[in-house]
């Protein structure tokens, strides 16, 4: 928890992995993500699962929304307010039980934007 806390933004199993491996070289990568799913769970961290990429993990537990952007896949917090009730809006006909939702917006992120207006 404290790597996540030190490294912030939304992080890797890998990258976390790294970070904690320079420290205690001992330490297994199953150890490192056993214990990154149970913080999760715990709700001390949060964990994004990303569609076709490695799930991240951020210091941040409190629900909120991400972006994805499309050209370096580096995931961004999304300014807006979580909707609570979204799930008892849905108009279900498969029998489900909503629980709640994750949602990630996909997008071009500013550095890359940038690269495309100077490189025309």
């Amino acid at each position: 928890m404290e790597t996540v806390n030190r490294m912030t933004g939304h992080v890797s199993a890998d990258e976390v992995y790294d970070v904690i491996a320079a420290e205690r070289p001992n330490i297994s990568r199953a150890t490192v993500y056993r214990n990154l799913n149970r913080l999760a769970e715990m709700g001390k961290i949060r964990k994004i699962e990303v569609p076709d990429g490695a799930d991240r993990f951020e210091h941040w537990s409190h629900k909120h929304y991400h972006v994805r952007c499309e050209k370096c896949g580096r995931i961004f917090d999304v300014d807006m307010p979580y909707m609570e009730d979204l799930e008892a809006r849905i108009r279900d006909t498969h029998g489900f039980d909503f629980t709640g939702h994750d949602i990630i917006f996909s997008g071009v992120c500013p550095a890359y934007k940038n690269k495309a207006d100077v490189n025309g």
